[in-house]
């Protein structure tokens, strides 16, 4: 219940975000907005407020804002109307309407993380030396080290940060090294044989070989006061960070470095939330601030019918000085329209592989 209760929450909330930047844009450029819908399909609810209707639509995967002359063609813009046309508006005002959605989504993690950051302080790592876990199969778990050991000293030379530990161990040659640890108020001495092990980037990309002993820091944070410019500018680099992962991942599925496995779906999203929900709300939060960065990221990409797509056409059309054609247009859609479908096939197929895994391994 609280994967369903999460997904709705989340993903209604990002796509009104989303949805309420094309609207919002439009509205400024004088565009006339005949429908702000979340969901495709047909209407489940909906209520009409000035010129614009107001719905809820079955499918809850997305939304939309119908505007007056959208596609040119598809209805007849009366000359008086021009004004308050979508599609007769200046290139760089139709550039903005388009960009509104993606824009808002990375505005309102900003905002988020803000939020976060002002009323529960800065995260800040603890440098400590305690280990946080120990790798299977690992040297570490051969000797029985453990998690939540504090490693005191390493060959008689005493350690009082990770970076200590991690370049003892690692200057250690594969010879044998002493760890002096304390557990539970005891002081307990082990003694291990570092092997020599790929060493592998946040994207599981082989960076090199260093000797480890199969252990890791343990994660604890405390959380820092910070006033209203450190939380502004904490949030702005957050939200650049997680973009910035968004876009490399998105390159490195290209590059088959990440497994298309790793793709998740609507499945997935219900559980991951649900999932932050039973932590908290503060990781619920934090889990839609991410989530809010990857709409924003993906809606980007020069795929038609995403917003980057159209994106792409409007700045072709400003270099031409003239608007694709129409047939060019339909192929374009077409294709992305293909290119949308396979791919959320693909989620929904990774979704339940991993839920038929689950069930088969319990």
């Amino acid at each position: 219940m609280n994967s369903v209760l999460s997904f709705i929450i989340v993903l209604g909330v990002l796509i009104f975000v989303h949805e309420l930047g094309h609207f919002l844009l439009a509205k400024a450029f004088g565009v006339r907005v005949l429908k702000f819908s979340l969901g495709f399909g047909n209407k489940l609810v909906g209520w009409q407020r000035g010129e614009t209707e107001y719905l809820i639509s079955v499918f809850p995967l997305g939304g939309y804002v119908k505007m007056y002359g959208e596609h040119q063609g598809d209805e007849e813009v009366r000359p008086e109307e021009r004004h308050r046309s979508f599609s007769h508006k200046k290139v760089w005002q139709r550039f903005g309407i388009v960009f509104g959605g993606p824009f808002f989504n990375l505005l309102f993690a900003v905002l988020l993380f803000f939020c976060m950051f002002f009323f529960a302080g800065l995260p800040e790592p603890v440098d400590s030396t305690r280990i946080g876990e120990v790798t299977a199969g690992s040297a570490a778990e051969q000797v029985g080290l453990k998690a939540g050991d504090l490693i005191r000293a390493i060959n008689s030379a005493p350690t009082t940060s990770w970076l200590q530990v991690s370049e003892r161990i690692k200057e250690s040659g594969g010879n044998e090294v002493t760890l002096v640890v304390e557990r539970q108020g005891q002081e307990l001495t082990f003694i291990a044989k570092p092997i020599l092990q790929k060493e592998k980037n946040l994207f599981g990309e082989e960076v090199g070989q260093r000797y480890m002993l199969g252990i890791v820091r343990s994660d604890e944070i405390r959380y820092r006061a910070a006033s209203l410019g450190e939380s502004c500018q904490a949030a702005v680099m957050q939200t650049w960070n997680l973009g910035y992962l968004t876009v490399m991942g998105i390159v490195k599925m290209i590059q088959r470095v990440i497994p298309a496995s790793e793709l998740g779906g609507p499945i997935r999203i219900a559980e991951l939330a649900g999932q932050q929900m039973e932590a908290g709300w503060m990781n619920l939060l934090y889990f839609m601030g991410l989530l809010s960065v990857n709409l924003g990221i993906l809606n980007l990409l020069p795929v038609p019918v995403l917003d980057g797509g159209h994106l792409v056409f409007l700045s072709l059309e400003a270099v031409r000085r003239r608007p694709l054609s129409d047939k060019s247009m339909e192929i374009s859609q077409k294709i992305g329209i293909a290119i949308l479908g396979t791919l959320m096939v693909f989620v929904f197929y990774n979704d339940i592989l991993r839920l038929v895994k689950r069930w088969l391994i319990s």
